[in-house]
């Protein structure tokens, strides 16, 4: 998975974070949460991956 894929993970989940919190819905703010934290977490095993390979 591509970094810029990584972000957009972690903007729809944001934005499910923020729904979910405006309209009191647990489960979609906790889904939000848990979609934006994936993001991160591939965006940073991108940078890993491109470090260990030099930069290529």
């Amino acid at each position: 998975m591509g970094k810029a894929k990584a972000k957009a993970k972690q903007v729809k989940g944001k934005l499910k974070e923020s729904a979910g919190s405006a309209t009191g819905d647990k489960r979609m703010e906790a889904e939000g949460r848990a979609e934006k934290l994936t993001g991160k977490i591939q965006e940073s095993a991108e940078k890993a991956r491109k470090n260990l390979s030099g930069g290529r």
